[in-house]
């Protein structure tokens, strides 16, 4: 693949199911990152390419965005999806996620993959098992869209948070495992 997402839905799913793909060979390893066939080193590997700095970010140490209702939201996430809250003094400890492959993709400003255009980020959490995390946001009101596709690298679904950002849910494929 070259080039960036032209806004076309197609091509925004190629090149997630692309870099999904590649992510699938690193699970339970630190992160690789995959786009356009570039392959950046993990953390544990030291750079083939020497373009690339001698010091790299670990990691995604957090992700902030605007909300009409912060509190009610942070509220949500903790109750829904198990998201820790920030903690309100240097003695509380932060959530911690489980290792895991990370994605991260700029898309075009034109892409539809978000669903509204006026949407500027998605959040794409990994979850153990997809059903039962359905099953337990369905139970509580929130509608969960379920790919009925299953791909080589996992499992997907979709759901909104209140304020309506996406949120894609992702069940890694285990090696040799298949799902029914």
């Amino acid at each position: 693949m070259n080039g960036a997402i032209d806004g076309d839905e197609e091509t925004a799913g190629t090149l997630l199911s692309c870099v999904r793909k590649r992510m699938a060979c690193c699970k339970g390893q630190h992160c690789l990152s995959m786009v356009d066939g570039f392959q950046a080193p993990s953390h544990s590997e030291k750079a083939a390419d020497e373009s690339l700095p001698a010091e790299r970010v670990l990691g995604i140490g957090g992700l902030f965005f605007r909300a009409h209702d912060p509190k009610a939201l942070a509220e949500w996430y903790r109750k829904h999806l198990g998201v820790g809250l920030v903690p309100g003094d240097s003695t509380t400890a932060a959530w911690h996620t489980e290792a895991g492959p990370t994605t991260f993709q700029p898309f075009s400003m034109t892409s539809k993959y978000f669903g509204d255009e006026h949407q500027m980020w998605m959040v794409n959490f990994r979850v153990r098992d997809l059903d039962k995390m359905a099953a337990q946001l369905r139970s509580a009101g929130i509608e969960v869209a379920i790919d009925p596709q299953t791909y080589p690298y996992g499992r997907f679904a979709r759901i909104h948070d209140p304020e309506q950002n996406p949120i894609e849910l992702w069940e890694p494929a285990e090696r040799g495992a298949t799902h029914q």
